[in-house]
């Protein structure tokens, strides 16, 4: 028996899964992602603990179906569960995703390539005027995984006219009873490098799950005849290797692996390939390139861009198409998505590009193909864009000494949605790492002791660094002191015989109620005083309306009344020296009995 030479390596197996775990998982990994919404579905909604890997598994699927809503919900439990996982960081640093990927997109005209089949034709590649490509159309084998025969390779001829000629089989010994998929060609035409099921000779190997492997095999033409089929050094009965890509030099063969080492389903590799024929030990491309989830399917062009499968990163759902551009150090920047219409809900895959002409092929299973996978044409009308960074860093500095202090910083979307936050350590200082570039955020520090600050700032258009510095003041609060004297808040004055809120008290009341709403801990004691004019028991009875009024002030503006006390004590404490004794009337001034005039706010709480 056949087994698929797809993106797929090998199914879970052993344990004990329920049949939900089982029939969402098998639909997963077969691609029929609207299945397996369905069954992993039934799965979120048992009480059951789910492990964090089926958080992924589910949002991919549901991004598949295009509930991107709902998606992002299971990629935040995934983040909760698994701050650690890369996949979990880059969901949480690109929220907006989504956004991104519609700027790459709109880039590429595609179109049927004119030489699918109703079974599955993927993995093509270049080979002088021609295409070589995988396909199951021929019945033989029959593929337990997929349903479908197993897949041979087969060449069209392609026209001027952008048209390709009816395929017929290619490599004649190459093709056997099993798998054969995604070859790739030398320039000179005479080596080719293809995957195939763990076969040779007429013999197969499985592994301890009894599941055939896939292997690469390299064979040299002679004439018009492929010989020398021989599997390359690597190879292994434990683990697949397959999809062989070739760098621009033919010095480097890049492929894909679940051997020892690889950080998820499935990573891309690097071998050198020596003068003598031989090859180097394979390399992780590492987590520059490589996720916890399947990487595969790799191509580099003739501007050494590396062009690969994932669905490791934030896409549209199943395998998305991405490209890293080469770096100066000889690896690669950061992945960044083609976007659409090469990138669908679907499986996307198997991209190559002739970067002269811009003519080039990618396989995708998505709606309204004529078989199960099917090769696309597309020709590229502008390229990608270098990807805008921006960086938002700064010192936090302590507003009366001005030396650097230690608290923590966070920042915030325009929507006021936390992105993430960083503690500064005794420099001051902080960075937030990559945010994007035109847009607006806001940075809020806070620390015990120290009323909060923020800065809203607009990152630039172009990659650059943003420096936002900011100042914070040691709160001067304290149990049992007046909240208005702390805050420097002016007196709140009452005009002669009168417990109204006059205009100049309500602005300086509504600082009051600022204040209460920044620091929704703290409880005060509203204490109201007249001057000595008027009968002692008349004087209680107007101070405790003030009292009264200026409570009721506050609640209109939404202070609740559990955290306000307060009454009146009339003339019984009285700032300065203007008391009146039985029927003397008092020397002093108006604006001295004024000062007598006046409400408290005694902090009984922090």
């Amino acid at each position: 028996v056949c087994s698929g030479t797809g993106d797929q390596f090998t199914l879970e197996s052993g344990g004990q899964f329920d049949r939900f775990f089982q029939l969402g998982n098998a639909y997963y990994f077969q691609a029929d992602y609207a299945d397996a919404v369905k069954w992993y579905g039934e799965l979120f909604l048992m009480p059951d603990a789910k492990e964090r890997e089926y958080y992924y598994r589910y949002a991919q699927s549901l991004k598949a179906v295009q509930n991107y809503d709902k998606a992002d919900e299971m990629l935040k439990e995934f983040y909760k569960n698994n701050g650690g996982d890369k996949r979990a960081l880059l969901a949480s640093e690109e929220k907006n995703y989504l956004e991104v990927i519609k700027k790459n997109s709109g880039r590429y005209t595609i179109a049927d390539a004119g030489i699918n089949s109703s079974r599955s034709d993927y993995g093509s590649a270049f080979y002088g005027q021609n295409i070589v490509f995988a396909s199951a159309r021929d019945k033989g084998q029959l593929n337990p995984w997929s349903g479908e025969y197993c897949t041979d390779l087969y060449i069209s001829n392609l026209n001027n006219d952008g048209s390709a000629s009816k395929p017929v089989k290619f490599g004649g010994k190459i093709n056997t009873k099993f798998n054969e998929s995604t070859p790739v060609f030398t320039k000179d035409g005479k080596t080719v490098y293809f995957t195939r099921n763990n076969y040779i000779d007429g013999k197969t190997a499985v592994d301890k799950n009894k599941i055939t492997l896939l292997k690469l095999y390299k064979a040299t033409k002679d004439g018009k005849k492929w010989k020398d089929i021989k599997e390359l050094p690597f190879n292994s009965n434990e683990y697949s290797v397959a999809h062989p890509a070739l760098s621009q030099d033919e010095k480097t063969l890049y492929f894909v692996s679940n051997m020892p080492g690889t950080l998820g389903g499935s990573d891309i590799y690097k071998a050198s390939i020596n003068g003598d024929g031989s090859f180097g030990t394979p390399v992780n491309l590492g987590p520059e390139i490589n996720t916890e989830g399947r990487e595969s399917f790799p191509f580099i062009s003739a501007k050494n861009e590396l062009y690969f499968a994932s669905d490791g990163y934030p896409g549209l759902g199943g395998l998305d198409i991405f490209v890293a551009k080469p770096d100066s150090k000889g690896g690669f920047e950061k992945p960044i998505n083609v976007g659409e219409p090469v990138n669908s809900p679907g499986d996307d895959f198997a991209f190559l590009i002739d970067t002269s002409t811009k003519n080039g092929f990618f396989s995708s299973n998505r709606d309204n193909g004529v078989g199960s996978d099917d090769i696309y044409k597309l020709k590229e009308n502008k390229e990608i864009a270098e990807e805008c960074i921006q960086n938002i860093y700064g010192r936090i500095t302590d507003e009366l000494t001005g030396k650097p202090i230690s608290a923590t910083v966070a920042l915030y979307d325009s929507k006021g949605v936390f992105v993430r936050d960083f503690q500064t350590k005794n420099d001051g200082m902080y960075d937030f790492g990559k945010v994007d570039c035109s847009t607006s955020y806001k940075v809020k520090t806070e620390k015990e002791g120290f009323d909060s600050t923020e800065k809203t700032v607009t990152t630039g258009s172009e990659t650059g660094k943003s420096l936002i510095d900011l100042t914070i003041k040691e709160q001067r609060l304290n149990l049992g002191g007046d909240l208005a004297k702390n805050l420097d808040i002016k007196n709140i004055y009452f005009d002669l015989d009168k417990s109204n809120i006059r205009p100049d008290a309500e602005i300086e009341l509504a600082k009051i109620a600022e204040a209460m709403r920044e620091n929704p801990g703290i409880k005060i004691d509203i204490r109201s005083h007249t001057d000595c004019r008027n009968s002692a028991a008349y004087n209680m009875a107007l101070s405790d309306r003030r009292a009264k009024s200026t409570i009721e002030w506050l609640v209109k503006q939404g202070i609740s009344r559990s955290r306000l006390t307060g009454r009146g004590y009339g003339e019984s404490q009285l700032l300065n020296h203007c008391e009146c004794e039985g029927n003397v009337k008092s020397t002093c001034t108006e604006v001295e009995h004024q000062m007598n005039r006046r409400s408290e706010f005694i902090i009984t709480k922090l």
